[in-house]
């Protein structure tokens, strides 16, 4: 293969092109070229960048542009159509079974590549073949477990994984914390550019407030070296560096978990130091669930479910949970209504109320509900609502902690809407 000046057949030039090589098209006859386009990728990324994706989508966006593109043969996307596009989403589907969001991710990368960047509306793709859609309950750690993971953690990755469980943050969004984001005086944190590209605020738990003092000395005491050795720099969001040039070296604007090393940003010629990698604090967060020898699998993000239902437990109501988890929309965040001990937690089977009739041991009136059968119905009147007669309805776990379970309703509200 020739670069241009040397010649090249078409189809050369159109494998080079798509496979990564800025090869321009051929204009006029022999070899004359002029260079009139960009490579496609290149289209791609800057589309998404105007319209101010983020840096995971755009990730995600070229990953699967390539693969559709491999997928047929490295041919042009504005050689393919609508059949191109079915046939490997429903590759996706039946010979790779993806789950749906996968497939969805993909339809939604190859749709934008058409509309936004080659101009051609796909007319509706029939015969698509759908992954099939699951409702999947989110692991959630009770809150011994959580205290087991959290005592299998050290350092860094302790005071991280201690702000996703107390404050319900994504994993990214508490890597991305800066000093001023953190108001100890409000005992709140700020999440700037969280998922969705918005902005939220959500608790600072009192409990960690003095640990991350003492890890603020350190960041401190750090950065003052970096300032003495010329470095201090960090990378600042969008184009704020050009507004106040000189604010990347500002204390105020530091990462609140940084790195442990710095690196050399050639464009600007600066030594800066990125943030703590979330590859590290995912990887510790896997060992501590491993050592704490739990009989689940956990992740960072089961921090958050845990903190969403812990909530919801403690009585809280749904709109000032997805308001702290920076939910959209509400139904997101009644997932977690599915995943409490309230529901087949709450519930005795009737398996055990026949086993308590065929025991000589218990006598008749405690296994008909105390007072007969009438007073399993009637008894149960009123006395529900007050933390009573929970054992006479059957729905109850038995003795105290019945009456308890069922009163629980005078102190939590919130729990009334959805139980």
């Amino acid at each position: 293969m020739h670069r241009p000046g040397g010649g090249g057949t078409p189809t050369e030039l159109r494998i080079l092109a798509i496979s990564g090589h800025d090869v321009p098209p051929l204009v006029g006859s022999g070899h004359s070229w002029h260079v009139t386009t960009t490579r496609l990728s290149d289209r791609l990324t800057a589309e998404l960048r105007t319209r101010h994706y983020s840096p995971r989508t755009e990730e995600a966006y070229l990953h699967w542009f390539f693969r559709f593109v491999r997928f047929h043969g490295l041919r042009h996307p504005r050689d393919l159509g609508a059949a191109e596009v079915v046939a490997f989403l429903s590759h996706l589907a039946v010979q790779e079974r993806c789950a749906a969001a996968t497939q969805n991710q993909a339809l939604a990368a190859l749709l934008f590549l058409y509309r936004r960047v080659l101009g051609v509306d796909l007319p509706w793709l029939d015969g698509l073949v759908r992954a099939p859609e699951r409702e999947h309950l989110p692991v959630v750690f009770d809150r011994s477990e959580v205290a087991r993971v959290l005592a299998c953690l050290d350092g860094v990755p302790r005071l991280v994984a201690s702000l996703l469980y107390g404050a319900g943050l994504r994993l990214l969004e508490a890597l991305h914390l800066r000093i001023k984001d953190v108001d100890f005086a409000r005992s709140s944190l700020t999440v700037r550019a969280g998922k969705g590209d918005k902005d939220r605020q959500t608790l600072l738990p009192p409990s960690v407030r003095p640990a991350l003092r003492s890890h603020c000395t350190t960041v401190d005491r750090q950065h003052r070296e970096d300032l003495a050795r010329g470095a201090g720099w960090v990378e600042l969001p969008h184009a704020l560096s050009r507004k106040l040039p000189s604010a990347g070296r500002e204390w105020c604007w530091q990462w609140l978990f940084p790195a442990t090393r710095t690196y050399w940003h050639e464009e600007t010629q600066q030594r800066r130091r990125h943030h703590f990698h979330e590859s590290a604090v995912s990887r510790a967060v896997h060992d501590a669930v491993l050592r704490a020898r739990l009989d689940k699998r956990g992740s960072c993000h089961t921090f958050r479910h845990s903190f969403a239902t812990h909530l919801l437990e403690d009585g809280y109501d749904l709109r000032t949970i997805q308001k702290l988890l920076g939910h959209a929309d509400v139904r997101t965040t009644m997932i977690y209504t599915h995943v409490l001990d309230r529901g087949p937690g709450g519930v005795r089977s009737p398996l055990e109320r026949l086993e308590r009739l065929d025991s000589p041991a218990v006598p008749q009136s405690e296994s008909l509900g105390g007072k007969g059968k009438a007073s399993g119905v009637d008894g149960g009147r009123g006395d529900l609502a007050k933390g009573k007669g929970a054992d006479d309805l059957g729905v109850g776990g038995g003795g105290e902690q019945a009456g308890e379970q069922a009163g629980e309703g005078d102190h939590k509200p919130g729990l009334r809407q959805f139980e």
